[in-house]
């Protein structure tokens, strides 16, 4: 109640007032007492999800009539996303947008995907630039470029010198894994359980750099995405495509659903879809 008085500039008796008059007028409670604390009633939570986007729409209103006339010369530009999205799918296309349009100020906000979709849904970020296994229902996915699922290992190991890799014979190595919070993770959790293969994990590390670092000191092999190989990987890994047992790996646009997007944003995926066509 305090930190509402303080943003809406109001008394906290006139909040309690407003909200009594409001539970008059819908006839139901909207809070309830527990403690030191309010907490909303089941009708509060179903009323606050109705209202969100009104509100949300309002407080944009500026940025909208912006999107909507294309002003390019002035204004912000968040993304959200990984390290390897921003260090392998964007450079490009970052550059051809600073370079058309100095007056934007661009911001990346490197963040895992969980992270990234919490600032697209309190607007701290445009939108996100991401691999999504599920959609929910408040948020839009329209994906740009797909990647294949690789084995990277040491030259010299093993599995390198086999013929056919299965499953199988990888599950029999330690494995060097993003946490369990990225898609990758679950992922690979999901392929092994549907072909019915066990594996193990002798390390949890995050960004594809880290990852490819200790797989090529010999600690384990990894399962990575495309996108994170260079022509140097290439030369220092033994490296197996994987299609036979995971499908490619499809990176995209990440917004709220029902979310005007701004002219910088607009502008941008234009600019990133012209580069993957």
């Amino acid at each position: 109640m305090s930190k509402a008085s303080e943003i809406l500039y109001a008394s906290q008796p006139t909040i309690s007032l407003q909200i009594k008059t409001l539970e008059e007028e819908l006839e139901v409670k909207l809070f309830e007492r527990r403690g030191p604390r309010l907490k909303l009633t089941t009708e509060g939570e179903i009323l606050y999800d109705l209202v969100s986007p009104l509100v949300q729409g309002i407080d944009r209103i500026k940025e909208s009539f912006t999107a909507h006339y294309g002003d390019l010369t002035s204004g912000e530009l968040t993304i959200a996303a990984e390290e390897s999205t921003i260090l392998y799918t964007l450079p490009k296309p970052i550059q051809k947008f600073v370079n058309d349009h100095p007056g934007i100020r661009l911001k990346l906000a490197n963040v895992t995907g969980r992270d990234g979709r919490d600032l697209i849904l309190s607007d701290e970020a445009d939108f996100a630039v991401g691999s999504m296994l599920d959609v929910p229902d408040n948020l839009q996915y329209k994906p740009f470029v797909s990647y294949p699922s690789v084995l990277i290992m040491p030259k010299d190991h093993p599995l390198s010198k086999l013929p056919k890799i299965t499953l199988a014979d990888i599950g029999k190595y330690g494995m060097i894994l993003p946490p369990s919070q990225f898609s990758s993770w679950r992922l690979v959790k999901m392929v092994f359980a549907l072909n019915g293969s066990n594996y193990r994990v002798v390390l949890e590390a995050g960004g594809w750099e880290v990852v490819k670092k200790y797989v090529s000191i010999g600690l384990g092999i990894s399962i990575v995405t495309d996108i994170c190989i260079t022509e140097a990987d290439r030369e220092n890994f033994a490296i197996v495509n994987l299609d036979e047992f995971f499908p490619a790996r499809k990176y995209g646009i990440i917004s709220r659903a029902g979310k005007t997007l701004s002219a910088p944003a607009q502008k941008f995926i234009e600019i990133l879809n012209s580069e993957y066509n």
